[in-house]
């Protein structure tokens, strides 16, 4: 049998087949190697969002990812729910409950019914982090996620002790225009959110985000002004917030921590 050719298109091809094998092996191996100190890094930084929408860490400091688990560690307390009932199962560790990997997985989590928020499967057990002061709890924060224009958006919104004042909001991972919509990682937008309301009277959600100016929260409580040139995605985060603070969501939980006398268990 002739050797192949150097100038032969079998040869070129299997010269590209050789090097794109040897390239690709130690990349696969780097990968799988890397891929639980990403899915470590991605919780961390998820942690820093809390500790960042509870008021405990500025978009200014630099710590470092040991400072942010102690400080994590130190003022916030993780507690599954059961987000049918609304009541605590402390029988999950609620430190390595993920509730992202239980949206995706079919045997913890249920189809969601049509909703506005594009929100596909709904876990059976949800994540809140409680920020307590003096024992008594201060800041509820609760995950949410939901379809904006090209993306899921991935944030947090943090309530105030009566769970319905909104004392902070925030997004970690989203696919929204850089400029446009996302503008919902803005500071001086998620700042429009401190003081909003979530119910009414009727312990409806009624707070959204609405496309014309609004007035401050005292006066005007229910409504957020949406990012300019940003309908949808602005559309999207009201949608977002109200699945996941209405009876779909964290709606139960809420109503039962509300009505539940304080220094009581939910």
């Amino acid at each position: 049998m002739s050797a192949l050719r150097r100038d032969s298109l079998g040869y070129t091809v299997g010269f590209a087949a050789v090097v794109c094998l040897v390239c690709a092996i130690p990349i696969a191996g780097a990968a799988v190697l890397l891929r639980p100190t990403q899915a470590e890094n991605q919780r961390v930084d998820r942690l820093s969002k809390v500790l960042g929408v509870a008021g405990l860490m500025s978009s200014t400091d630099k710590l470092s990812r040991g400072e942010i688990l102690e400080r994590f560690k130190a003022n916030v307390t993780p507690r599954v729910v059961d987000l049918k009932t609304g009541a605590y199962v402390d029988s999950v560790d609620a430190n390595s409950y993920d509730q992202r990997a239980a949206s995706r997985d079919p045997s913890q989590s249920e189809q969601a019914a049509e909703n506005d928020a594009r929100v596909l499967r709904v876990p059976r057990l949800g994540l809140v982090y409680e920020v307590k002061d003096s024992g008594a709890v201060k800041l509820l924060i609760i995950p949410i996620q939901g379809y904006g224009l090209w993306s899921t958006m991935y944030g947090y919104i943090a309530l105030e002790a009566n769970a319905s004042t909104v004392s902070g909001i925030t997004f970690y991972e989203h696919g929204e225009t850089p400029g446009l919509g996302g503008e919902i990682e803005n500071p001086r937008w998620q700042a429009r959110w401190k003081g909003r309301v979530v119910f009414d009277d009727s312990a409806r959600v009624v707070l959204r985000v609405v496309k014309a100016a609004t007035g401050p929260a005292a006066t005007d409580p229910h409504r957020v002004e949406g990012i300019s040139g940003s309908t949808i995605t602005s559309r999207g985060v009201s949608n977002t917030v109200q699945f996941w603070l209405g009876p779909s969501g964290f709606g139960p939980y809420l109503d039962r921590f509300r009505n539940t006398p304080k220094g009581s268990t939910p």
